[in-house]
């Protein structure tokens, strides 16, 4: 049985890492269709759930419907790296997730072709170790989820548009205390 997770009409997305907009020269892990990891999609056409919610400026909001807390300033993460978990037209990888890392997840990420255990200094990427929070993208939880190597997550640092991905029900499931 698989799980249920909306889908926002995107083909893939990319998980960058580097400075927000890296450009070329970042690296980037080509995020897989969310059916091939048993994940069933529904078409959703709004691509925020909220006007200005997860732009900069404006209300940010968690999953939990509160203000969205700080995920990590060491290392300092985000797809703007300002902390947050937020995002915007420039993110296309939704990089919404407060995920607390484990060995297990950081091992599962580099085999699906995106190492976050390496640091790479030009994009004053530190490398993550067990226990560093870090923004995920959203499908990448989602398919870590899938596979049964979802890391914990921080719901109050959890963007309200990871919702539109997965459900309230297996964020909280995976709740960090």
């Amino acid at each position: 049985m698989g799980i249920t997770v909306p889908i926002m009409g995107r083909a893939s997305t990319h998980c960058r890492i580097g400075k927000g907009n890296a450009g070329d020269h970042s690296q980037k892990a080509q995020m897989p269709l969310a059916s091939n990891f048993g994940i069933s999609t529904e078409n959703q056409s709004s691509t925020f759930p909220c006007g200005g919610c997860g732009h900069s400026g404006g209300m940010r909001t968690n999953v939990l419907n509160g203000p969205l807390q700080v995920c990590c300033f060491a290392p300092t993460t985000g797809f703007y790296r300002d902390g947050f978990c937020r995002t915007g037209p420039e993110d296309r990888g939704l990089h919404t997730v407060c995920a607390v890392m484990t060995e297990e997840f950081l091992k599962f990420s580099r085999q699906q072709g995106n190492d976050l255990s390496t640091p790479v200094p030009e994009f004053d990427f530190p490398g993550l170790k067990p226990g560093d929070h870090w923004c995920l993208c959203v499908t990448r939880w989602a398919e870590a989820l899938a596979a049964g190597h979802a890391p914990m997550v921080v719901l109050e640092a959890t963007h309200i548009s990871a919702l539109e991905f997965v459900t309230l029900e297996s964020l909280q499931a995976h709740a960090a205390t």
